[in-house]
């Protein structure tokens, strides 16, 4: 498979791509609106970027305790469930009322489900289609949460103006249930990877086991910290642009579509290695305008333009499947997805509590001048991650 038909040509594939949407569409609506809710009730950075993105933060719960479900549950089964759960969630944010600490204690809840079950929806990917067309995949995939982002914000963003946060709400119920019916009609059940029951000593055991490996522990690294930085500098689009945050964070989205779309499609194999550096640059460098505290057109073409480099992380996650045992297949993908998550929503705080101290402009400076310092610190570790011999790749998975 090389091309877009041929990907979509595939039933399943369609249908997850299409839960996909449903799913991260929700998401961003109810981020936003959640994001509003607080800001408002608040007035802080540091809590609204923690309503925001803070959830992932329960993925390092996830990690360090049932992960491997992700390999020992059916995946459609284990998707499916999610999907149903997190509806239920969204569906108790609409309720008008709701203590804001019962709101944040429903994204907690909604972030560990995931991060649990999260690997099974990218392994799958490697059970449904060609193990080469893996980047192309999940590429397209990831130009899914690009389109439904800029949707999903500027929806929100339209909604919130003649609609009450606890609506938009009522909304993500909807696309939440959306994507459970889809998965669990569109996708054929598949037998677990792993026959070892689902425990945490399993989860620790097989995390030590790929964390000890310092070529894998350095693709964990270099897809974890940089990014997860430039996402900080993102939480700040709120409290730097207010109510027109939304035409930021659509641009974030546009870049990240843009990237995928070039990287995922029209690079080769050997090319994209060779677009890495540049990418992993391009992802902090040009957020170091917002030291002149750019107008918001400028803004947004920074955003726009930086987010091309997180497709700096497909290539990086190529060479993590790589080396990476088939049978983990799954935790392999979660840790990376419940890492970087954890990692951005860190950030995230992180970014808060630096525009509660200096203007906001500035901390968006800091944060990328902190990951460009990331980046060149990880490189020499990358080097060492070349991508695996044939023969070593079959003997590691």
């Amino acid at each position: 498979m090389r091309t877009y038909t041929d990907l979509f040509a595939a039933r399943e594939f369609r249908n997850l791509f299409l839960a996909n949407c449903a799913g991260i569409a929700a998401h961003t609506t109810s981020a936003l609106a959640l994001g509003a809710l607080t800001y408002a009730s608040t007035g802080s950075a540091l809590i609204t970027a923690l309503s925001m993105f803070g959830a992932p933060l329960a993925g390092v719960l996830g990690s360090l305790t049932l992960l491997s479900a992700a390999d020992s549950l059916p995946p459609r089964r284990a998707l499916t469930l999610a999907a149903v759960l997190v509806a239920a969630g969204a569906a108790v944010q609409a309720v008008p009322g709701v203590p804001l600490w019962t709101r944040f204690a429903i994204i907690f809840v909604n972030g560990y489900v995931g991060s649990i079950t999260g690997g099974a929806r990218w392994a799958l990917l490697t059970d449904i289609l060609p193990a080469n067309t893996y980047v192309l995949a999940r590429a397209t995939m990831n130009t899914s949460v690009g389109v439904m982002q800029i949707a999903g914000f500027g929806l929100a963003g339209a909604l919130l103006v003649w609609l009450s946060p606890e609506q938009v709400f009522l909304l993500a119920a909807v696309l939440r249930a959306v994507a459970a019916a889809v998965g669990w009609f569109g996708l054929a059940e598949r037998p677990v990877r792993a026959t070892e029951r689902t425990t945490i000593a399993r989860t620790l055991r097989v995390n030590r086991e790929l964390w000890a490996d310092r070529g894998r522990r350095s693709l964990f690294l270099n897809l974890w910290v940089p990014g997860g930085l430039i996402v900080g500098c993102e939480a700040l689009f709120i409290p730097y642009a207010g109510d027109r945050a939304g035409f930021l964070f659509a641009a974030a989205a546009l870049g990240m579509l843009i990237g995928d779309v070039v990287v995922g499609r029209f690079l080769s194999a050997a090319r994209r290695e060779r677009w890495v550096p540049a990418l992993r640059l391009l992802l902090a460098v040009p957020y170091l305008v917002f030291l002149l505290s750019p107008p918001l057109p400028l803004a947004i073409v920074v955003a726009l333009v930086a987010s091309i480099g997180f497709a700096g992380g497909l290539p990086l996650q190529e060479r993590l499947i790589a080396r990476s045992p088939s049978e983990a297949r799954g935790q392999v993908l979660g840790l990376h997805q419940n890492g970087m998550l954890a990692g951005q929503a860190l950030c995230a705080v992180l970014a808060g509590a630096i525009a509660d101290l200096v203007p906001t402009y500035q901390a968006v400076a800091l944060l990328a001048g902190a990951s460009l310092a990331a980046t060149v610190a990880l490189t020499s570790g990358l080097r060492r991650t070349a991508p695996a011999p044939v023969a070593a790749t079959k003997r590691d998975g």
